[in-house]
């Protein structure tokens, strides 16, 4: 049995810690902000309590819904069927239903048979592990056509990945197109989303309680400054054992543990680990990672049906419209009406100087523009969060030359992180099977015996 610290109380650390509970040792979750849950730690608006980003579950998340299963929650899942609008050329169009694609203006019949077939070929694909070695954007060109990539794919792309979407991998847009078609129910080809009665804040209290039932500690708003390794007689553990890494909090104190695991973003895991080797060091720190702004805001009413709305034009300062409650019920929010604004960015977008109140008027200006029955008088709440990495891009051969590994090159300290979903696309469905997935990996290794035996990598 280990004494072992996570670093960082997202969905991806707090499932983790229950697994390895669940083997027998000894953990402890670590959490730099006041409260756990990461990117689906909730927020106050307008005096509701909701989740702070969008998030909506497939009937295919069949690893999320096994937790909430788990958790015993499973007879709070709600579903429903949404509209998906799409903007572009300063109009608003549906593409709910095979008719709405046929009838989209902006693409000839050959372009929407070119896409179509785009989406379907990339639907069918079990594995995009070869898709790595092709651009998206010569991807896209050689199925859907040089028209329809720069009407429609190239900015989605910028949307979604800013000049990032230069280096993306073709693995990328597979991942978000085979994510989404199995979104839709077989036959009739609707949408099928769900998500659960209070929000994800429901969700981690339950997993709180849960960390506490089986005797897992949660220490939260401290973060961690550095891991590094211990002399052999630097303390006691609760194992009865020699401790072998210390933790450092940039309040001041430390924690001390067997086996340390990492689920912080990987620049971040190489900052902490000043004892790892140059070369782990620098391929943590070359991962490309995309950050996002996200706008919160509580309206009187609706501004369009659609759950969300893809936007093409290159002057609306936000990727997409995310009116949550044409699927959450709006009596959730006191008949008022949630919507989210996100908007991705690279590291270096000057965007991230901006503050909420330019954010503010940038987008209920635009939202002016494309809805015209929208009043800023319908405006209750405007909440901004701000997450520098958020998705680890898909880059050219990204398994082979960027993808972490669980084992560092400090003993006893392990990387797990959403950069390691290599085929797949962020989402707590994926982040959950990442956590099932590592805590299986390391259940041979968190023992004395076994990491002695570890290899240290120079």
């Amino acid at each position: 049995m280990s004494d072992i610290g996570i670093v960082g109380g997202g969905v991806l650390g707090l499932t983790l810690a229950l697994r390895l509970r669940a083997q027998g040792h000894q953990v402890t979750v670590i959490e730099g902000a006041t409260q756990p849950g990461g990117l689906a730690a909730p927020q106050s608006i307008g005096g509701v309590t909701w989740d702070r980003f969008y998030h909506v579950i497939l009937m295919s998340d069949r690893h999320l819904r096994d937790l909430l299963e788990e958790l015993g929650l499973a007879d709070q899942l709600r579903w429903g069927t949404t509209r998906t609008g799409f903007y572009t050329d300063g109009r608003m169009y549906s593409l709910s239903t095979s008719l709405d694609f046929l009838r989209f203006p902006p693409l000839s019949l050959i372009d929407k048979a070119r896409l179509a077939a785009t989406i379907l070929y990339a639907s069918r694909i079990e594995d995009g592990r070869r898709l790595e070695l092709i651009p998206v954007t010569e991807w896209l060109k050689r199925w859907s056509g040089r028209r329809t990539f720069e009407r429609i794919w190239l900015p989605l792309l910028k949307s979604k990945l800013g000049e990032n979407y230069r280096v993306a991998s073709a693995a990328f847009i597979w991942a978000i197109i085979a994510r989404m078609y199995a979104a839709r129910r077989s036959g009739i080809k609707r949408e099928m989303f769900g998500y659960v009665a209070g929000g994800y804040d429901r969700v981690l209290r339950r997993l709180r309680e849960q960390l506490e039932e089986r005797g897992i500690s949660l220490v939260c708003g401290q973060a961690v400054s550095q891991v590094s390794t211990t002399g052999p007689n630097d303390g006691v553990g609760r194992t009865g054992e020699a401790h072998r890494l210390r933790v450092q909090l940039a309040g001041g104190g430390e924690l001390a543990f067997d086996d340390v695991v990492l689920t912080v973003p990987s620049g971040r895991a190489a900052a902490l680990c000043p004892q790892l080797s140059a070369e782990e060091t620098a391929r943590l720190r070359g991962i490309t990672y995309q950050g996002i702004v996200c706008a919160s805001v509580l309206l009187t009413r609706p501004l369009a049906t659609y759950y969300v709305t893809n936007i093409t034009e290159s002057w609306v300062p936000f990727t997409a419209v995310i009116e949550m409650t044409t699927l959450v019920d709006p009596a959730t929010f006191g008949g008022r009406h949630l919507v989210y604004l996100p908007r991705y960015l690279t590291q270096d977008d000057p965007a991230w100087r901006l503050d909420d109140a330019t954010l503010r008027e940038q987008f209920l200006t635009a939202l002016e523009r494309m809805y015209p029955d929208f009043r800023r008088d319908q405006v209750l709440a405007f909440e901004v969060s701000r997450v520098r990495e958020v998705l680890a891009v898909s880059t050219l051969d990204f398994t082979a030359r960027c993808l972490p590994a669980l084992v560092t090159s400090l003993p006893g300290v392990y990387l797990a992180n959403s950069a390691q979903i290599a085929n797949g696309t962020l989402n707590l469905n994926e982040t959950v099977a990442l956590a099932n997935a590592q805590a299986a990996a390391l259940a041979p290794r968190l023992t004395p015996r076994a990491r002695m035996a570890e290899p240290v990598r120079s």
